[in-house]
Parts: C-alpha cells; sequence; structure tokens
C-alpha cells in the first residue's frame, strides 16, 4: 500500500475519534488526536497547561502556533513513515496551507451530523476520569452508571461538553473549520459522510471511499 495521509474533518460529536480510531486499525497508520494531546498537556501542571485549560473548558480553540508545533513534531516520528490520520487539524485555513508545507494529503474525511445532533451527543457523553475512554449515556451506556467499564476509572461529564461550551465550539467550528470543506473540494481531496449512521455503516461508507490504495 502507498503512503497514505488521511484528515479527519467533522463537528463536535460528529463521531470522527472513533471513525478515525477504526481506519487507524484498518490500514495500520497511527491515529493521531490533537483534542487528545491537548487534554494531556491540560492537565499538566504548568502555564501552558493552565493557559490549555482555560481555551478548552471555554469552548476556545487553541492558537495556530501551537498546534502547528505539536503536530509538527508529531508526525515526525517513525511511525508516520508509511502514513497518518490527523483528527482535530488543521481546523482553518492557515493551519490547512501550513499542513500542505509538512505532507502531502490523500484523503480528507468529512462526517457530516446537525447541529442538533451535536449537542445531544455531546451533552450525554462521559469521560473516564482515569485513562480517558469515552462512554455515552445514549449510545454506548456503561455496564456500571458511574463507573468506567474498561478500568473502574470515575465517568465524569467533562467541562467542554456542558451545553453552553458545545455551543460556543460549534460556533467556532462552523466559523474557522467550515471553510476547510470548500478548500479541499477544490483539490479534490474532499469525502463527504452521513455521520448520522450508526458507527458500522458510516466506516463502510469510509472504507468503500478511501478503497485498497
Amino acid at each position: 500500500m502507498s503512503i497514505i495521509n488521511i484528515i479527519f474533518i467533522g463537528p463536535q460529536g460528529s463521531g470522527k475519534g472513533t471513525q478515525a480510531q477504526l481506519t487507524s486499525k484498518e490500514y495500520n497508520i497511527p491515529h493521531i488526536s490533537t483534542g487528545d494531546m491537548f487534554r494531556e498537556i491540560r492537565e499538566e501542571n504548568s502555564s501552558l497547561g493552565r493557559e490549555v485549560k482555560e481555551l478548552i473548558d471555554n469552548g476556545n480553540m487553541v492558537s495556530d502556533e501551537l498546534a502547528d508545533q505539536v503536530v509538527r513534531k508529531r508526525i515526525a516520528k517513525d511511525d508516520c513513515k508509511q502514513g497518518f490520520i490527523l483528527d482535530g487539524f488543521p481546523r482553518d485555513l492557515a493551519q490547512a496551507k501550513y499542513m500542505e508545507k509538512l505532507a502531502k494529503i490523500k484523503y480528507v474525511v468529512d462526517i457530516n451530523i446537525s447541529d442538533k445532533e451535536s449537542v445531544k451527543r455531546l451533552s450525554a457523553r462521559l469521560t473516564c476520569k482515569k485513562q480517558g475512554h469515552v462512554f455515552n449515556r445514549i449510545t454506548h451506556p456503561p455496564k456500571k452508571e458511574g463507573i468506567c467499564d474498561i478500568c473502574g476509572g470515575e465517568l465524569i461529564q467533562r467541562d467542554d461538553d456542558l451545553r453552553s461550551a458545545i455551543e460556543q465550539r460549534l460556533k467556532t467550528y462552523h466559523k474557522k473549520t467550515q471553510p476547510l470543506i470548500n478548500f479541499y473540494k477544490k483539490e479534490g481531496l474532499l469525502i463527504e459522510i452521513n455521520g448520522q449512521q450508526d458507527i458500522d455503516k458510516v466506516f463502510k461508507d469510509i472504507k468503500e471511499k478511501i478503497g485498497n490504495n
């Protein structure tokens, strides 16, 4: 298989993280979630950690400069030589143009859901405080309320999954990230996927569009 670099785009709650993980396993290339990386930084007892925490908790994005730096270092690692999947980057045109300097992108997968569905999904999301495993009261509830099925950690609702933060994040998404769809469509890289389907059907659609390479 040739080198395959993929970007996943979609509003909060679209399931792009789940689909990126499935695609990562299917094509044996690493899934790089900038959201996960910044949440790790958020927990650091440092000025950067506190800055990132304030941004995330208020539903805002980190600066392009910081995002660029984190992504550049990550995709330079050896496990990305045969390709990678980016989830959460680029988020705006400036980052997209910066990305063009770093690597050749083969596909941009755009997973579409409505704002109403986004709020519904995210406001029901629960995250393991210990290891970050994600559950959902509606679509993927834990076997025991408040307890992670995998590690037994406490399940919490993150500050950025509160309705007010979700709505702010969606406004930011439509303003900054939506223009990427037109950009990548003009480049002939865009794959549009209906995210308001079962997880298996969404993944099937993605595999059909990407093919065997």
